[in-house]
């Protein structure tokens, strides 16, 4: 299922796949843990006509099984499977 920015509660159990297009290839990563928190946050970066004239994006944390925190930046390559 693609992502939703407010889609997940957290302790659901999930794997992220991520693409990114390459000129010849498509790389591909992927990342299983436990969601903290799904929502959007502004960046530091500038944007005309914007919610406080701020870039938002899609921020998924999650927990991962070694204890370590993972922030991911959702776009529309983002695919999220509840596990």
């Amino acid at each position: 299922m693609a992502h939703q920015a407010q889609g997940f509660d957290a302790g659901t159990r999930v794997r992220v796949i991520q693409q990114t297009p390459l000129r010849d290839r498509t790389w591909t990563q992927d990342v299983e843990g436990v969601v903290i928190r799904c929502r959007q946050a502004k960046t530091g970066s500038w944007f005309a006509h914007a919610k406080d004239d701020q870039y938002w994006l899609d921020r998924l944390e999650l927990r991962l099984d070694d204890g370590e925190i993972a922030i991911l930046n959702l776009d529309q390559y983002s695919v999220i499977e509840i596990i």
